[in-house]
């Protein structure tokens, strides 16, 4: 779960987690043996930061209850396993068809990503297609060389300090064939991974080969 959850608002996400049709104020401080206005702060808090949001109003005898309900953040901050599962399938696969059929697959999948993005390549050359892939390189969660002084920022390579894949690419550095297909789709240009992180490297370095 967030670092930054208190364990008492982590108590509340919990709590409603076992109950998504919602639960109102009355009802968490009730089950949490903690005060009304207590839960209220922390309400307050996790809606802000997204985590849960108000549900129906419930008309009773009295006055109208508001319940409260998780969002798809408050779902989504709970631990998740997708890199053990990622490598429990992909282990799978490989094992199914074997190294060469592998690296034909993790090569398609990056040149079916690349579809996506085309239309903003449209009419750029090679220097604006650098750049603008870095942009998509950051999107996606790696950390580039697109703000690097030009002076040492060198056209003909593209630098990532992290790899987004790393566990994955550690045990199957196949997965690499990913970055160099999309890669290579987008700048229009071959691209060889001359380091590799997975490989014990300090970084990601793709050299862009004319043709």
């Amino acid at each position: 779960m967030a670092d930054h959850i208190g364990s008492r608002q982590r108590q509340i996400l919990e709590l409603l987690l076992e109950h998504k049709e919602g639960l109102c104020i009355d009802e968490i401080a009730k089950t949490l043996n903690i005060s009304r206005n207590a839960v209220q702060q922390h309400i307050s808090v996790l809606e802000l930061e997204g985590y849960l949001q108000a549900g129906v109003l419930n008309k009773t005898a009295g006055r109208p209850v508001r319940s409260y309900i998780l969002t798809e953040a408050g779902i989504n901050s709970f631990p998740k396993q997708y890199a053990w599962f990622s490598k429990l399938m992909l282990t799978d696969l490989k094992n199914e068809i074997g190294h060469e059929a592998f690296q034909r697959y993790m090569y398609k999948l990056g040149d079916s990503l690349s579809q996506s993005y085309l239309y903003r390549f449209a009419g750029k050359q090679t220097a604006e297609r650098r750049l603008e892939l870095l942009k998509i390189m950051d999107e996606m969660g790696f950390k580039t060389d697109s703000k690097t002084d030009s002076v040492d920022n060198d056209p003909t390579t593209i630098k990532a300090y992290n790899c987004i894949f790393h566990d994955l690419a550690q045990k199957h550095n196949e997965v690499c064939k990913f970055d160099i297909a999309l890669m290579t789709a987008l700048l229009e240009k071959d691209v060889e991974l001359t380091e590799c992180m997975a490989r014990g490297n300090g970084l990601c370095c793709f050299k862009i080969i004319d043709k």
